[in-house]
């Protein structure tokens, strides 16, 4: 029976997997897609957090199990083992939301770019490329979905 809550609980734990925001990451649904192109120059640069928010629930339900397990198991007996079972899944969900929510946030960019036509457009992405104020920059467009590329 312990297994099985080890196991699902590691089963839960995948489902934290990050989708990536980047520029320089394509899935292969958008691989040799036709994208539009415009050039655009830097107009300001800020920092951002972008948060998957998946609301947490996986982590908790993994660390609750993991947590009831871990302590239920090594602490006392009888009640004493139910108790510590509880308490155990508590803190073990608390610390499974606080990991999940750690890797669903990332740093990102919020890229704000000034078109030939003088419109200003604010794409937010990954940060794993650097941007400064005055960058000749290419926006690629396509369903929906634009992208700062140097």
């Amino acid at each position: 029976m312990k297994n099985l809550i080890v196991v699902a609980a590691l089963v839960a734990l995948s489902g934290c997997a990050v989708t990536p925001n980047s520029a320089n990451v394509y899935t292969s649904h958008q691989a040799q897609g036709e994208q539009s192109v415009r050039m655009a120059v830097v107009d300001s640069v800020r920092p951002v957090t972008i948060d998957k928010n998946s609301g947490g629930s996986a982590g908790t339900l993994a660390g609750g199990a993991l947590g009831a397990v871990g302590a239920g198991s090594l602490i006392g007996k009888g009640n004493g083992s139910i108790a510590a079972g509880v308490v155990g899944a508590v803190l073990g969900g608390i610390a499974g939301n606080q990991v999940e929510n750690n890797l669903n946030q990332r740093p990102g960019l919020e890229i704000t770019v000034r078109l030939s036509n003088g419109e200003l457009r604010a794409i937010t992405q990954d940060a794993d490329e650097r941007f400064n104020v005055g960058d000749r920059v290419r926006l690629l467009s396509s369903g929906g979905v634009t992208r700062v590329t140097h």
